[in-house]
């Protein structure tokens, strides 16, 4: 079951995303008399801002494009047929179509990591990748346990990567595709993804890992192999750690 990043129930974090998008879109249409297509276009990227914390993909669609709906629903204000185009354009933008196979936006707990190096340790100066990076909480993590590492993340997403590069100015932040990326010039490559995405993880781990190298999933098990290790979350999820050459799970 994929944690929830809203602390409320649902629909509750939906009502408030759109209430918050009409007070901006009447405050900058009245008091302020901003553009139509301007006031539009801010209270659409609020409602989008908010669906990243939304947890699965249709609820994320909800939230984002609740508002511009119930405004053409409601005929509240006369917008062009083209302006309708824009909250799904800032969708794409933040959720490429090619990503949404991939996990939702979840970032890793504070301290998800930090007892990671006794059970999977690294030399100084090693290479770590996180493979999906979002907005960071990973790389914070794996900075807490390997303050002496190179670490890279990949992100799809530009502006989450661009958001990412601003939070982790001390890690190499790059835009691509985690499933096409090169993984051989990594020492440990951590996960964040879905149940759905790790039979895929541990082909190209396989594939592409060193002799020695590391997969670390949190939460989600690579139900094909044995784990070296597994360590608990502050939150009770496991962190499960897998060794180069990979041994299949026994049955």
């Amino acid at each position: 079951m994929l944690r929830r990043l809203w602390p409320w129930p649902w629909p509750l974090p939906a009502l408030l995303a759109w209430s918050g998008a009409w007070a901006v879109f009447w405050g900058l249409q009245g008091p302020l008399a901003w553009p139509l297509g301007v006031a539009l276009a801010v209270a659409s990227a609020l409602g989008v801002a908010f669906s990243v914390l939304a947890d699965t993909w249709w609820r994320r669609a909800m939230v984002g494009l609740g508002f511009p709906l119930s405004l053409f629903l409601s005929g509240a204000a006369s917008v062009p047929a083209w302006a309708w185009l824009l909250p799904l354009a800032l969708l794409l933008l933040i959720y490429p179509l090619n990503a949404w196979r991939d996990a939702p936006l979840f970032p890793t707990p504070a301290h998800a990591l930090r007892d990671l190096a006794a059970q999977a340790p690294l030399a100084p100066g090693a290479r770590v990748l996180d493979a999906g990076c979002g907005l960071g909480d990973g790389l914070k993590a794996l900075r807490e346990a390997y303050p002496q590492a190179q670490l890279h993340g990949l992100e799809w997403s530009w502006p989450l990567r661009a958001l990412c590069a601003l939070r982790c100015p001390w890690a190499r932040v790059r835009r691509g595709d985690i499933w096409r990326a090169d993984w051989r010039p990594y020492d440990l490559v951590y996960l964040f993804q879905r149940p759905e995405s790790m039979a895929r993880a541990v082909a190209k781990a396989g594939a592409q890992l060193a002799p020695g190298g590391w997969l670390v999933s949190l939460e989600f098990e690579a139900a094909s192999l044995t784990p070296q290790a597994m360590l608990r979350c502050a939150d009770g999820r496991p962190v499960w750690l897998y060794r180069a050459p990979f041994q299949p799970r026994q049955i």
